[in-house]
């Protein structure tokens, strides 16, 4: 995933739509959420406050950079019939 964006989407005249926004959401996982975020970004930033696509597109930016800090959660407990993981077990820490 790199911040490199669709030529199309960013097309002089073109109208970014909530489509466009959504598309880009649709591939947000944590390893990849400040990417994703900074071609949102892109796409918005010369919409008006009021444009659909902007207010989803903030909506988006804003949990994608709690996704990107906060969104992997470690050391819950296993799933029944699995042992945790030894970086997660605070009683196989020394």
């Amino acid at each position: 995933m790199s911040e490199s964006e669709h030529p199309d989407r960013l097309r002089p005249g073109r109208e970014v739509t909530l489509d466009d926004v959504r598309q880009l959401m649709g591939a947000s996982t944590p390893h990849f959420a400040l990417q994703l975020r900074e071609r949102i970004r892109a796409l918005i930033k010369g919409l008006p406050e009021d444009h659909p696509a902007r207010i989803e597109g903030e909506r988006e930016i804003a949990r994608l950079d709690r996704l990107a800090f906060d969104g992997e959660v470690r050391g819950h407990p296993a799933e029944p019939g699995l042992e945790p993981l030894p970086s997660v077990n605070d009683e196989l820490v020394h």
